[in-house]
Order: C-alpha cells, then structure tokens, then sequence
C-alpha cells in the first residue's frame, strides 16, 4: 500500500500589506508619509496594507529603494499570497467535486501505490486529479471520453470506462519515462525478429531487453496490471508523432497469450496509422483492424508456410512440438497456445502443461 501523505498546507493567506504595516510601525511612519515618498496615492497604500491591491514591480522597486528591502523580499510576499488565495479558491471548488471519487477505482490505485494516500478527501481527490494529469473531475471525464471514442470501436467486451482510463493513464505515464529514439518504422519491424527470439527467456531476462530493443525504435513498451473492471490484455497508440507504445497487461498471464497480444499491438502500430486511436485489444478481435493485427502477430509468431509443413506431420506430442519450437527458437507454449487457438488440440490436452504463465513478484 502506498504510504500516507501527511504533507501541511496552511488554509490561510496572509497579505503582504501586514509586512508592511508592522515595518511602518516599526520605523514611525504613517501610511501617508510612505505614499508621499513613493509618490504614490494614499488610497493605494491603504489597499496594499489592507491586501486589497497587489504590490507590483514597480512598487517593489519603490519600496526597495524607500524601506531598505529587496524588490524580491515585496514581490515573493506577494506571490505566496496570492497563490495562497487561489488554493483557498481551488480547495473550495474541489469541495464540491469530492463525491466524483465515488468513480473512480481508488483502492487499486491506493494499493499500487500509483496514487498516495490522504486522510483529507480534498487532498486524495487532488491527488487522483494529478494521477490524471488534469485540473477538474470534468477534465478527466473528457480525457476518458476521448479514450473511449478511440477504443469503443474495435472492441465488445464490457468494461469499466473508468478502470480502462487508469490503467491506460498508468502505460502513459511510464511510457513517458522511457527514453526512446524517434520512430523508425523499418528498424521496428526488423528488431521484432530479435524479440520473437526471446520468447523462451525468463521474463527477468525479457522484459527488459525487449524494452531496451522497442525503446531504440521508438517504441515504449510497458507492463501495468490489470485493475478490476479493466478487461484488456493489450494496448497500442501513439504518445507523441515520433513516439508510440505498446502496453501489456498479465489479465491472462499465460505466455503464449502474452507474446501474441505483444506482437499484436506491434501489428497495429506498423500497419494502422491513426496516430489519434487507442487500440485496446482483450482477446481476438473482429473488426478489420483486429483481424489484420492477429495475422500478423501469427505470421511473426509461426511464418505461415513452417506452420503449414507442421500441421502436414500430424504429430502433436511433446516431443514434436518442442523440436519444431526449438526449429523456430520460440517458447513450445506458443505452439501448443496456436494448436488449442485453432481447435487441432483441446485446451485441456497434455501438452497444456509445456505453457507457462507469469506473475508479478509485487502487488504493485
């Protein structure tokens, strides 16, 4: 669980002017006799005491040059004040909005550690409100809706809109973390045959170098998981023109599912240009887009015509698969996974036991 902010912010503001008061106090001057040094109206002075009217620039110069004290002492004053009322401002606005977290999936966030913890219901909300990178709830319900546009189209499973929002929020903000080259279209497609390789590694072994590989392309390639009411195995778009990412989650956490949604999403970045969408995939999708990213994770996966040359064996035993596994250098779970996809095996046959599945070390 993520540890409790217990950070202080005074709810108090205090004008600059009382500053000033006390330094008038202290030397014996009136307010009127600092106006006639500053050559400034009475009324002014009075508003500046009185926190009523701002203490520019220039005043501060004046001040500067007529108490002793730095411009910067006068207008630091100033700033802190008037930020101190605008988050008297902003916590009254935001004490309206507090029941709008009755929307959002905050326990996984808490448990995360993605957001931290607050005994006040204004600060947590402001802290989800920073999770999303926006000011008000109804930003965030814009960010959401302009997710859901994207993503409703390609999928028909039913979700929760919001828990989709966070978990795609989360792949941003670590896609953002990584430093990766500008795009290159052709160097992707090549480096996915040196990630295919990978596949029978550990995933202490994997992710990071299929992360190092996508990074230098121009690709972010990231693991969130899975939040209750998010259903999606995968994600692909663009974060910026020059920088995409593919987001994976362990909703399955068999391997052989793993590396297709992996190759997947890679599909729809090399094949799709709509650098506005979010593909967000939660098994085999229907539409165009989907079935044309299947084919060609299936196609890097298994080349079409090896796959063919080893249906025409007839022979689906242990040690078949492993050698034809061993032949493609990839995980025998990958095999046996497209065996049961394709309704040669039944997915509880024997060789079930060749796939693997992952699990996070952490709840985080």
């Amino acid at each position: 669980m993520a540890p409790e902010d217990l950070s202080f912010s005074p709810d108090w503001a205090v004008p600059p002017g009382e500053t000033l008061q006390e330094l008038l106090d202290d030397l014996g001057m009136s307010q009127a006799e600092l106006a006639a040094r500053l050559e400034r109206p009475k009324k002014l002075v009075n508003e500046i005491v009185q926190g009523k009217a701002a203490i520019t620039a220039d005043t501060a110069i004046q001040l500067e040059r007529v108490l002793g004290l730095k411009a910067e002492f006068w207008l630091n004053l100033e700033r802190g004040y008037r930020e101190a009322l605008a988050r008297q401002r902003d916590r009254e606005a935001l004490k309206k909005e507090v029941e709008w977290l009755r929307t959002v999936p905050l326990k996984p966030l808490l448990d995360k550690g993605w957001v931290a913890k607050h005994r006040d219901p204004i600060d947590q909300l402001r802290a989800v409100l920073e999770f999303f990178g926006c000011a008000s709830p109804s930003a965030v319900e814009t960010y959401c809706g302009s997710l859901q546009v994207s993503f409703r189209k390609s999928t028909r499973f039913e979700s929760d809109p919001m828990a989709t929002a966070v978990w795609l929020r989360r792949g941003e903000i670590l896609g953002h973390e990584i430093e990766c080259n500008p795009f290159d279209r052709a160097k992707f497609r090549d480096v996915l045959q040196r990630i295919r390789l990978l596949t029978p590694k550990e995933p202490r072994e994997f992710y990071p170098e299929t992360q190092r590989l996508c990074a230098g392309c121009g690709v972010a390639f990231v693991i969130v998981p899975e939040i209750p009411g998010c259903r999606a195995n995968g994600a692909a778009r663009w974060l910026s023109k020059d920088k995409a990412i593919i987001q994976l989650s362990l909703r399955y956490s068999w391997s052989d599912i793993f590396w297709f949604s992996f190759f997947h999403e890679a599909g729809h970045i090399l094949l799709h240009n709509k650098k506005k969408a979010v593909f967000l995939d939660a098994g085999y999708g229907e539409d165009g887009d989907e079935q044309e990213a299947n084919r060609f994770a299936a196609e890097q996966l298994i080349p079409s015509g090896a796959w063919a040359r080893f249906l025409e064996r007839n022979a689906f035993d242990l040690p078949s698969v492993q050698g034809f596994a061993e032949e493609q250098g990839i995980h025998p779970g990958i095999v046996v996974g497209r065996l049961q996809h394709e309704g040669v095996i039944p997915h509880g046959h024997r060789l079930n036991g060749v796939k693997t599945r992952f699990k996070w070390a952490t709840e985080r």
